[in-house]
């Protein structure tokens, strides 16, 4: 016989704000314990909940369970009065009556998780770092990521782009090159994607905007603080542009967007982490020629063809002073420097109409418009001596038509890193892949 399932209310998180308004009752509280600081026969016992640190006080007169019970790393389950306490963090405290240990670790932390900041070196905590995530300050980055994704699809969703999922084992590569893994599938040769360019470019033809949120890979041999081998895109495409401007403008009310995103929602991790978001206004323009004029009055512009990560902190500056503004989109880089799908400038075909946007000395976007006329599309792959019979599948889409197209993708863990000040892109990757890790 079946047993019938009642419908009951969801667990949910014990929030600060929730167990404020109820001041003075009995609330039961699940998490882990974070820290122990004993005085006497007072104990202030701070249970980590998934999002917050919630000072607990253990009064041996009041309990009826004994704190020698508990260690760091305790998963319990508490109950108490809420009391109000100003110098608690969130303004909140619970006197406990008494808790249920639910787990209990096999052995003791090998990071302090007490420390305001983890004193770990990058090599340690990667080692590590199933424990470093638990520290306060290393999990905020993470919800600050959440809210940059969360205000990405939100603006996305209410400017009418359809959300997608491209596959990311392909036959073809976006952008070329060696920089790809390569792996067998069912006999035929494939590569992980690099990016969901063509997807997103066929997605245009029926759904006219479309973007997605989606890991990409890249087999470069870089072993820097900016790369990753496999890291998170926000990628969008939209039909029906006059040019490039019209998705750098699409960007900036974005990043707008995003910003007030978090502002509205995400506080407590703006304040322990200090993050300082920048205001979001016009975001000035620079044509690539220009900048590197620029850049080789100031002993930079050594490469013609691109902004090396010095020239994009040299340029950044720059523009911060002349402009105040911690954005600068830098456009119209050489063709010959950018992938095939990206269209030429007529009036200067020698550049194409792209552009790269930098954030506090750093590229944390690429995007550009795009060929939509098959016959020229053809042309410029026969031009770099590209077969188009290898790319029949990406071709069909402009053989049936596309509209005017353009788009861009955003290294989401670039943008988080930048936010948060962070040193190294790694620790903006709850596990990353480069060059030396591939566990955990």
């Amino acid at each position: 016989m079946m047993k019938e399932i009642r419908g009951e209310q969801l667990p949910g998180c014990m929030t600060p704000g929730r167990l404020a308004e109820m001041a003075g009752r009995k609330a039961t509280v699940e998490g882990c314990v974070h820290n122990i600081r004993a005085l006497g026969g007072i104990a202030f016992v701070i249970l980590r909940t998934g999002r917050y640190l919630l000072q607990t006080v253990y009064d041996q007169s009041v309990c009826r369970d004994d704190a020698a019970a508990l260690e760091d790393g305790c998963y319990i389950s508490a109950t108490g009065t809420v009391r109000l306490e100003q110098r608690a963090a969130g303004g909140v405290e619970l006197l406990l009556d008494g808790f249920e240990v639910l787990s209990r670790p096999a052995a003791p932390y090998p990071l302090n998780m007490a420390d305001r900041s983890l004193k770990a070196t990058l090599g340690t905590n990667l080692e590590y770092r199933a424990v470093a995530l638990r520290h306060p300050r290393e999990r905020a980055v993470f919800r600050v990521m959440e809210g940059i994704e969360n205000g990405f699809r939100d603006f996305m969703l209410r400017n009418d782009f359809a959300e997608i999922h491209s596959p990311k084992i392909t036959a073809i590569s976006a952008e070329g090159g060696a920089e790809v893994f390569r792996l067998k599938y069912f006999g035929s040769d494939a590569v992980l994607a690099q990016s969901p360019q063509f997807y997103k470019q066929m997605g245009v033809a029926f759904f006219d905007r479309v973007f997605e949120v989606g890991e990409v890979y890249r087999a470069e041999l870089h072993n820097t603080s900016r790369h990753l081998n496999e890291y998170v895109g926000l990628d969008f495409e939209m039909g029906y542009i006059r040019d490039m401007t019209d998705v750098m403008n699409m960007e900036t009310a974005m990043l707008r967007h995003v910003m007030a995103h978090l502002a509205e929602n995400y506080q407590p991790e703006i304040e322990l982490l200090g993050v300082r978001l920048p205001a979001v206004e016009a975001i000035p323009a620079v044509k690539f020629a220009d900048a590197l004029a620029y850049l080789k009055t100031v002993g930079g512009g050594k490469n013609r063809n691109d902004l090396t990560a010095d020239d994009e902190v040299l340029l950044c500056s720059h523009i911060l002073q002349q402009t105040g503004s911690e954005f600068v989109f830098v456009t119209h880089f050489p063709s010959a420097k950018r992938p095939f799908y990206v269209m030429d400038d007529q009036e200067n075909p020698k550049e194409a109409l792209s552009f790269d946007l930098l954030f506090r000395g750093l590229e944390i976007t690429t995007g550009g418009q795009r060929i939509h006329d098959y016959a020229q599309q053809v042309a410029k792959m026969k031009a770099r001596n590209m077969d188009p019979a290898d790319f029949e599948s990406f071709l069909a889409a402009h053989k049936y038509g596309l509209p005017p197209h353009g788009g861009l993708g955003i290294g989401l863990e670039r943008l988080t890193s930048k936010l948060c000040d962070l040193a190294n892109i790694r620790q903006a990757s709850l596990f990353p892949r480069d060059l030396n890790h591939l566990a955990p």
